[in-house]
């Protein structure tokens, strides 16, 4: 396995960002399950490091995305790509500072902790639809949502492989 300094425990990221703020503030935010990495992806992740000077992503663990993505309809079981693999690709990209794997269904524990400047989603998502908008309201935290140009999912990336 690599050993990729910008894989941290949320432990660790916050004590990080604690002995370094200047560094690491204005802090932006996104989370996602990341299977499949491709190309709206990475646009996705550049225009968000774009707002703020750090990137941190809260990747979904292996667990939670199976609990958000159940298989069905001849769909695999998800996720697809491990969630250390994922991780490893996500954090050789050159806008990504950190990432922080999490468990829960929603990155509320992780945002709750970091307490990013702003928190960043894709233009298919409405501050109805996040579960997280509540909470970064709370703190005055800034929710922007990013329209990509070339609009991509895995979801129609293994719809498009299954269809052959």
């Amino acid at each position: 396995m690599c050993k990729n300094t910008k894989i941290y425990s949320l432990e660790t990221l916050t004590r990080a960002i604690a002995a370094d703020p200047e560094k690491w503030r204005p802090l932006v935010f996104t989370n996602g399950c990341f299977d499949l990495l491709h190309v709206g992806h990475t646009r996705y992740l550049f225009q968000a490091k774009s707002l703020g000077k750090s990137l941190i992503i809260g990747l979904n663990s292996d667990e939670s995305v199976a609990k958000l993505k159940p298989a069905s309809c001849g769909f695999p079981k998800r996720p697809i790509i491990p969630e250390q693999q994922r991780a490893e690709l996500l954090a050789a990209l050159i806008p990504v500072d950190g990432i922080v794997i999490f468990a829960e269904t929603t990155a509320n524990q992780v945002i709750a902790t970091l307490k990013p400047e702003i928190y960043v989603k894709g233009g298919d998502y409405s501050l109805a639809t996040l579960p997280e908008a509540p909470l970064v309201q709370s703190y005055g935290g800034k929710i922007e949502l990013v329209a990509v140009e070339i609009p991509t999912s895995t979801t129609e990336i293994i719809q498009r492989i299954l269809a052959c």
